[in-house]
């Protein structure tokens, strides 16, 4: 549930209050990795004595102990007394609260005034340890800073989480280094610099290595940078009060590793697709061999056995043509079958022939091996379709249906030709094409097939999802 439906739902906050918290809330998860606390925003129940938790924040960057929900519950004024001390005197406080029997966490509460009313109150509850670490002093006060400054316009993506491997560097108004967290000084230590308390933040001992510098275009406070032989995530957030500094917080995070693997995935991609650029025009060549055979030969029954070969070769070179063009390994069944209507209305088809085609359904995307036998499947039916239910006409229209059921893809090809003849199902299957097409989708793909008249010939086929899950894992 949204932050603004939970305001509705458990609170009696006008629409302008709300939407004031809600800039404050979009900072709470920052500010709750940067103290590793637990942080919840409280108000005013719609119960009378009571509050409510309208958000709440666990932090990425420590262990928390509470695991449970407390956004809804209504809870009695008099178990909250700092919370209650912060609203009648409108100020911060520390305490402690103890969360299992001896094991006590601090806590603090800051105020959210608005118009001199307290509409909201922040919670944090730390454990003891992190709160002794040094330079926890610190990481509260810029906490604080956040929240005090949150309201003011600014891209929420700013104040968006950190994990324990970020950097964090906090400086002065005068842009010194008052913080560094371990993880920061291992990087810069990496780079040369032995301490990064009181260097200010371009100096060019901080700045030396840096090689090149690309501001992401859809986040204008963050740079990526090459630095030594790292590469960094720089995000810049700077807190400003009357157009003046107050402080500024750098989160480095080191996407090195991944930036490797991101290229060594291009260049696996690169060779793949130019692979399957290779096999399509093999594929091509060998169709234009047949292509040339079968201009030689005498027979009719050989030119047309050639002419169906060079189809089926074709339909499967489709296949390979959108694998060679994109990095992904899956096909869209419905973009498939426009491609080898069109390869067949070039190679079979009287130029005279006036052919529709009708597209109905949902996208169906299909790994590549399923995807190469599913358009010999339809290479085989289309074909079947113009030989036997066009027979003596000139025009004809040939559609497909994608739908799905509870368990697979219904996949339906149709035509509004001649039909089956009264007795097809008593006749024996002679045709290869309908021999092709029941062993893959029988034999190789686990589904269902059936022909059946309905103005014209339909035929269905079904491929269960769990088959596709277990090629998916086999892949």
């Amino acid at each position: 549930m949204s932050f603004l439906n939970n305001c509705r739902q458990f609170t009696n906050l006008s629409a302008m209050k709300a939407n004031f918290l809600q800039k404050i809330n979009a900072a709470l998860p920052l500010v709750a990795d940067l103290v590793h606390a637990h942080v919840a925003m409280y108000t005013f129940s719609k119960k009378e004595n009571y509050f409510t938790v309208i958000s709440e924040f666990e932090p990425h960057t420590t262990y928390n102990p509470i695991k449970h929900s407390l956004i809804g519950k209504e809870i009695p004024k008099v178990q909250e007394p700092l919370i209650e001390k912060s609203i009648k005197f409108k100020s911060k406080y520390e305490g402690q609260r103890e969360l299992d029997f001896g094991k006590f966490y601090q806590m603090y509460t800051i105020p959210i005034v608005v118009d001199y009313e307290v509409i909201a109150v922040i919670c944090f509850e730390i454990n003891y340890e992190d709160a002794q670490t040094r330079g926890f002093t610190r990481l509260l006060k810029t906490a604080f800073i956040i929240l005090e400054n949150a309201p003011k316009k600014t891209d929420n993506k700013m104040y968006r989480s950190i994990s324990s491997r970020d950097g964090i560097i906090i400086t002065d108004k005068n842009e010194r280094i008052i913080f560094a967290n371990m993880v920061a000084s291992r990087i810069y230590h990496v780079l040369g610099v032995s301490n990064l308390l009181g260097c200010h933040l371009f100096d060019r001992q901080l700045t030396l290595h840096i090689k090149k510098e690309t501001i992401l275009p859809r986040c204008p406070y963050e740079k990526e940078i090459e630095v030594g032989n790292l590469v960094l995530i720089r995000r810049d957030i700077p807190i400003n009060e009357a157009g003046n500094l107050l402080t500024r917080i750098v989160i480095l995070s080191d996407v090195t590793e991944i930036r490797k693997k991101d290229k060594e995935l291009k260049i696996k991609s690169a060779v793949i697709q130019e692979i399957h650029h290779r096999v399509k025009n093999n594929l091509q060549t060998i169709a234009s061999l047949l292509r040339l055979q079968a201009r030689r030969s005498n027979s009719m029954e050989v030119k047309e056995a050639l002419r169906e070969s060079v189809n089926r070769i074709l339909s499967i070179s489709v296949v390979h043509e959108f694998l060679s063009q994109q990095g992904d390994e899956n096909i869209d069944v419905m973009e498939v079958t426009k491609n080898i209507l069109q390869l067949i209305q070039q190679n079979m088809l009287d130029s005279h022939f006036k052919l529709e085609t009708e597209f109905i359904g949902e996208t169906i995307i299909l790994p590549s091996k399923q995807a190469s036998n599913l358009a010999l499947i339809i290479n085989e039916l289309i074909l079947n379709s113009i030989e036997h239910g066009f027979l003596g006409r000139n025009y004809g229209k040939i559609g497909l249906k994608i739908s799905q059921s509870d368990e697979a893809y219904i996949i339906e090809l149709y035509d509004n030709g001649n039909g089956l003849p009264e007795n097809f199902s008593d006749l024996p299957t002679k045709s290869l094409g309908l021999q092709i097409v029941r062993t893959l989708i029988e034999g190789d793909m686990n589904g269902s097939f059936d022909l059946y008249n309905d103005n014209g010939v339909h035929a269905k086929i079904a491929i269960p999802y769990k088959f596709l899950m277990e090629s998916e894992v086999d892949v």
